[in-house]
């Protein structure tokens, strides 16, 4: 599959951990593990098959309203991923971009996502965005936000201008969504990059995918038609 054929920036919406727990019997905090061990396999084997961007949906600003428990779990989960976890990403020459809000992160939390994005920065071989604390509507309104802020007046205003204040400004509209676990829909995923994105669901529950179902998604863009509103 030649590189004109791959997406440049595949947008992963990771659903289906505790679903996955549930049916084998384990507890919740053994599907995010086995969740969190499946993304390290399935991005670092995307990048190999020539992505460039890869972002993943690891934490939704809508996920504070699940148990202080799962929420304690998955905010240490998180920290020992940048942390420790990512390390293949760096040898690989992978620059690590954390973007959301950073309301109600800890400092603990916050110093590990400052660790891992400046020690990847000036990696050229391709990025992984992570969302974490995100929400494509609180994304757009902190866009707006900084736009007011900037005293740009009305008439200037262009979707350019409004790109240019997302985060991660730098990073392009994503080519293919892919979500998992059989849910069709997009629970407010980068929704100012994937007005013309290719979506694909995957019955699949996130810790069950393979870098097989990730090839077999890849031929199927291959294979299709993009339109851009024409």
């Amino acid at each position: 599959m030649s590189n004109k054929q791959i997406p440049y920036h595949v947008g992963l919406i990771i659903d289906g951990n505790r679903r996955w727990a549930k049916i084998n019997g384990k507890a919740i905090f053994k599907g995010h593990k086995q969740g969190a061990k499946v993304f390290k396999i399935v991005s670092l084997g995307l990048f190999e098959r020539g992505v460039t961007c890869v972002s993943a949906y690891l934490f939704s600003t809508e996920n504070w309203n699940r148990s202080k428990k799962e929420v304690s779990y998955l905010m240490g989960l998180a920290t020992k991923a940048v942390s420790y976890k990512l390390s293949d990403f760096n040898k690989l020459g992978i620059k690590i971009c954390v973007i959301g809000t950073r309301d109600n992160l800890s400092k603990k939390v916050i110093k590990a996502i400052d660790r891992v994005e400046a020690k990847t920065a000036k990696n050229k071989r391709g990025t992984l965005l992570i969302c974490f604390n995100y929400g494509g509507r609180q994304e757009i309104v902190d866009a707006t936000k900084a736009i007011v802020r900037s005293k740009i007046r009305p008439e200037k205003i262009t979707a350019d201008t409004i790109a240019s204040k997302l985060y991660a400004p730098d990073i392009p509209d994503v080519d293919l969504v892919i979500r998992t676990s059989g849910e069709q829909r997009l629970s407010g995923f980068m929704l100012w990059r994937i007005a013309y994105s290719e979506m694909t669901f995957v019955r699949k529950l996130w810790p069950d995918v393979t870098l097989e179902d990730m090839d077999n998604v890849l031929l199927d863009y291959k294979n299709r038609e993009r339109r851009f509103g024409c």
